[in-house]
């Protein structure tokens, strides 16, 4: 009988929960889906910390820890995991945890993070040279303090066993949520597309988003902090997507002329005003066909696109994948190629 993968997680004083429980729980459905084809168990999980007993989370209760994390030895785990939240930047200190960590990664089949858990990564030196993301807010932290680390911002994770487009042995995820996409892409290399898409099911998911996808929520819902000269600019850019937003249109809008707008635009977003216009744009298509509620021709035209093969250049540029791929895989039905 086949030994079940050991999965470590390792955690920490004001932890973010989700980032602990979602990837395990994807882990622990895959377990029930192959004991319902009568198959045993394809993963055991193990929670470690400073040391044994509970430990608080950012959500006020406690997560309790099965072992310390010194008293292992990093080789029985078939992968660990790092996760994120409030109490990440307090473990870029804790020189015990960095250096379990690197002992880890030569011995471990797969070392990955989420969310903020990139930085402890980084910390240790374990990024350097390695393509990576983390959360959208952690992302300027992570490239400024670490720039041998290749920061993609815009990709939900970096996991790829084939090293074509990420890692299969050190990775990292985006914010939250997407250590659950890490998990379903973890399992469906360990035990098949049919298992993941199982569990995927099993707890309501779209069938497993690409790790190339994009972190959407901050372009359709943009926090004015981070772009204060911005910020009333950004909040009517969604309500305008069918219209003209030229760099002169934005410019008039924000009463700058529009050279000092694209330095703002650079300064404060990292980008130019028309590849933010852009994300936007493809944001906002992807949200109408995850929800099936047109064609990709009007889907197209409504975001102001103009005409579906220019979508399709601009979802394969951001999403690396067509329109149509899009909706069959996260929408409730593909829609119709027409007009």
């Amino acid at each position: 009988m086949q030994t079940p993968r050991a999965i470590a997680c390792t955690i920490y004083p004001d932890v973010q929960v989700l980032d602990v429980t979602g990837p395990l729980q994807v882990f622990a459905s895959a377990n029930v889906e192959l004991q319902r084809q009568g198959r045993p168990a394809g993963y055991s999980l193990h929670l470690l910390a400073d040391a044994e007993g509970p430990v608080a989370c950012s959500a006020g209760f406690s997560l309790l820890a099965e072992a310390a994390r010194e008293d292992q030895d990093p080789a029985r785990f078939d992968t660990v995991l790092v996760p994120g939240g409030w109490g990440a930047e307090a473990q870029l200190s804790n020189e015990a945890l960095l250096a379990w960590l690197r002992r880890a990664e030569p011995r471990v089949r797969r070392l990955g993070s989420v969310c903020s858990g990139a930085l402890i990564l980084a910390q240790a030196g374990l990024l350097d040279g390695r393509l990576a993301t983390t959360h959208w807010d952690s992302v300027e932290a992570l490239r400024t303090r670490h720039p041998a680390v290749e920061v993609a911002a815009d990709r939900l994770h970096t996991y790829d066993p084939s090293g074509r487009e990420g890692d299969g042995h050190v990775f990292t995820s985006a914010g939250v949520t997407t250590g659950i996409d890490l998990a379903l892409a973890l399992v469906e290399h360990d035990l098949g597309r049919a298992i993941a898409l199982a569990v995927a099911r099993r707890l309501v998911m779209f069938l497993r988003r690409p790790g190339g996808q994009a972190q959407f929520s901050r372009f359709l819902a943009p926090e004015a902090t981070h772009a204060p000269r911005l910020s009333s600019l950004l909040e009517w850019i969604p309500g305008q997507l069918a219209g003209d937003l030229s760099l002169e249109v934005l410019a008039e809008r924000a009463c700058m002329p529009p050279r000092t707008l694209s330095r703002v635009f650079r300064r404060e977003l990292g980008m130019t005003p028309g590849h933010y216009v852009e994300r936007v744009r493809v944001e906002a298509a992807s949200a109408l066909l995850a929800h099936a509620q047109t064609s990709v021709s009007t889907v197209a035209r409504l975001c102001g696109f103009g005409h579906p093969e220019t979508l399709r250049r601009s979802f394969h540029k951001h999403l690396a994948v067509s329109p149509q791929a899009f909706a069959e895989r996260f929408g409730a039905g593909a829609p119709r190629a027409g007009g």
